[in-house]
């Protein structure tokens, strides 16, 4: 009470202030609220809209009970214009229900009798479910662009992560920089170069950054370039005397394959002919990281012709020329740790590796052999059972001539340690195109790669010169039978990439071609850049092609402006010193801005120009000497000083007449 009393007389106390200062009050006065009546309030409304709804639904099921239609559906059937014939009002009034229960319809009204039917629909779901599952229709084949890099094989392919530039290199030394964004319709690389000379390039790969690009050539020293072709790093060469290939800083032969880790972006992996396997460093180029070597079941060396990392970058795979698959840990490089002695015939090389996107596939491209066997198994979760499928028998007859390929798919059992492979129940089936030839021989750097969902393999065909269309084909992963086809061109298909953001097919051919698969709608960026550009006019010098007649005494008004070419500037241009950049003439005379003449007041100069005028005789040597015979002998100064008591008179040899022998044959005789 002591308050308010206190606040009462404070109110009285301010308004008596404002009355005598004339105004009304001590500025904007802040708003008040009762919080519990505002609360009381919200409560009431509530309720009353509560027993409001269901007031309103219990009426409604007494009038659907008693089967007397409601007020609102009276007022909702209400209809403008000429009332209905009575057949169709009754059946209208025994549709609304069902009307009722559907959905809105967007459209003209259904035809009396109509009745829906969701079967279509259901059919229309599973169709389009079908198409989503099946790998085939992800396959983006409807468009196709050429890239033109040169007359020889295009041994090598790599695109950057990001999909925006593609580098082929081939047989001709050549390796190509392509920027999609940057092409136009002519589709011309923006960079040409060889950076490894004379050597073939066997491969290429962007690091997993793609700042970078691994450079694989013929040679024994890798190379790594940046994004625009400049070196940033080349591997050191190997001592070739010493025996042991641990020992060396580096290779000792022609190099065969190699690749970027795909989780560390500085560490690069290569393979040679020397017998070893080698991890460098990007910050180190004096020597390599470490060393794995092959080794055939009897314990000799054997040669890797490929290798790869797999996609968590804890195993190294290589491929051997005895046709065995040999995988290390990579922190350990003593043993393997999974090893498969007959996935090929034993001297056949083996192309290609390549681990599937879950990393527990691991397919290989190799060589000629006999007899192949396509399969694929998998382990169980516990590792206690073991699942697989067929194995397919190639078999295709040429000629008198067998010829496979070599595919192999293998799983890897990472914690029994050891890889498996599955032979079983055997049946002939042509799912590939057997012929991998090429003028006679096998394309050793035929590949193959999973599609970015991992349902497919796909890789490319050889054939012989004249005789056919190699064709990039296209095999199911789980039971490994081929489901579609690509011809690409009329010669051999070396090279395939298949980019998972972009999602478009790289093909290097044997004739020198590089092509591009897209699909509009499919597809992302890429060549659907560079296709959609208007190729670039070429600019020609302007010149007068009317006749233009020259009226110099003509008034103003009918004056025709003069026509005005190019050409006359640039010859303009050209008379003008400043602008056509004329280098400044030699100074003449004794100089002058700061510049020396040729005859200059400088000593060198001097001394220049009294050489050219001295005009002594020095032709007769004799002569030249006798001059000062007289001078010498009067004052003696070097030689006679130290002959004055011992010889003062000097004595010189007497010429004696030698005998000539006229027996003696001509060539024998001395020549005056």
């Amino acid at each position: 009470m002591a308050d308010r009393g206190s606040d009462s007389g404070d109110s009285s106390s301010d308004a008596d202030v404002s009355s005598v200062m004339g105004f009304s009050g001590f500025g904007k006065k802040a708003r008040t609220f009762d919080l519990e009546a505002m609360f009381e309030q919200t409560r009431r409304t509530a309720i009353e809209r509560s027993q409001r709804v269901l007031e309103e639904r219990e009426k409604q099921d007494a009038e659907a009970s008693s089967g007397e239609p409601s007020a609102s559906r009276k007022q909702d059937s209400d209809v403008i214009g000429p009332p209905l014939p009575p057949a169709l009002g009754a059946q209208t009034d025994d549709d609304e229900d069902e009307e009722d229960d559907d959905d809105d319809v967007v459209g003209p009204p259904l035809p009396p009798g109509y009745k829906h039917s969701t079967a279509d629909n259901d059919d229309d779901d599973d169709m389009t479910d079908e198409e989503d599952d099946n790998p085939v229709k992800k396959i983006p084949d409807t468009h196709e662009i050429t890239l033109q890099h040169g007359s020889k094989s295009v041994s090598a392919l790599a695109l950057d992560p990001s999909g925006a530039r593609l580098v082929t290199g081939g047989y001709d030394y050549d390796v190509k920089f392509w920027d999609f964004a940057g092409m136009d319709a002519a589709l011309h690389a923006f960079r040409s170069l060889q950076p490894c000379e004379c050597h073939q390039i066997r491969s290429l790969q962007y690091s997993v950054t793609g700042d970078v690009i691994l450079v694989v050539a013929g040679n024994s020293q890798a190379k790594v370039l940046d994004r625009d072709g400049f070196q940033v790093l080349e591997c050191i060469k190997g001592d070739q005397y010493i025996v042991d290939m641990a020992n060396t800083k580096g290779h000792t032969a022609m190099l065969n394959d190699g690749c970027w880790h795909p989780k560390i972006k500085e560490e690069f992996l290569t393979c040679s002919n020397d017998g070893t396997v080698r991890t460098w460093d990007l910050n180190s180029e004096k020597k390599h990281k470490s060393v794995f070597k092959p080794r055939s079941q009897q314990g000799k060396r054997v040669i890797p012709t490929c290798c790869t990392y797999s996609r968590d970058g804890k195993l190294i795979a290589a491929g051997c020329q005895d046709g065995t698959i040999q995988i290390w840990d990579r922190n350990l490089s003593v043993h393997t740790k999974f090893h498969c002695r007959q996935a090929h015939a034993a001297g056949s090389d083996t192309t290609c590796l390549t681990f599937s996107y879950d990393g527990v596939t691991l397919a290989s491209r190799g060589g000629q052999t006999r007899r192949c066997f396509l399969t694929d198994c998998c382990f169980s979760p516990d590792d206690k059972l073991l699942l697989t499928g067929t194995s397919l028998t190639i078999t295709t007859l040429l000629g008198t001539c067998e010829h496979y390929v070599n595919t192999v798919c293998l799983a890897l059992c990472v914690k029994a340690q050891q890889i498996v492979k599955c032979s079983v129940s055997l049946y002939e089936c042509e799912v590939f195109l057997s012929c991998n030839c090429a003028d006679g021989c096998f394309l050793n750097r035929t590949d193959c790669c999973f599609s970015p969902d991992d349902k497919l393999l796909l890789t490319g065909t050889s054939v012989k010169k004249d005789e056919g269309n190699g064709k990039l084909l296209f095999f199911e992963r789980e039971s490994l039978q081929k489901v579609y086809e690509i011809e690409v061109a009329d010669a051999g298909v070396v090279r395939c990439l298949w980019h998972p953001k972009l999602n478009q097919i790289m093909v290097g051919t044997g004739n020198g071609l590089a092509k591009v698969y897209y699909d509009p709608v499919k597809s992302q960026r890429g060549a659907m850049l560079c296709v959609v550009k208007s190729k670039r006019k070429e600019k020609h010098a302007e010149t007068l092609t009317q006749d233009y007649i020259i009226t110099p005494h003509a008034l103003p008004m009918f004056r025709e402006a003069r026509q005005r070419s190019t050409r006359k500037q640039l010859e303009k241009d050209r008379l003008d010193p400043v602008r056509s950049h004329k280098p400044e003439p030699p100074v003449s005379g004794p100089g002058r801005g700061g510049r020396v003449a040729a005859h200059g007041g400088t000593l060198s100069s001097f001394i220049v120009k009294n050489i050219a005028l001295d005009k002594t005789d020095d032709s007769n040597p004799r002569e030249a000497i006798l001059r000062h015979a007289k001078e010498a002998a009067e004052n003696p100064y070097w030689v006679a000083p130290a002959y004055k008591q011992t010889q003062p008179e000097p004595l010189f040899a007497e010429e004696e007449e030698e005998e000539v022998d006229e027996d003696q044959p001509e060539w024998k005789k001395r020549k005056i």
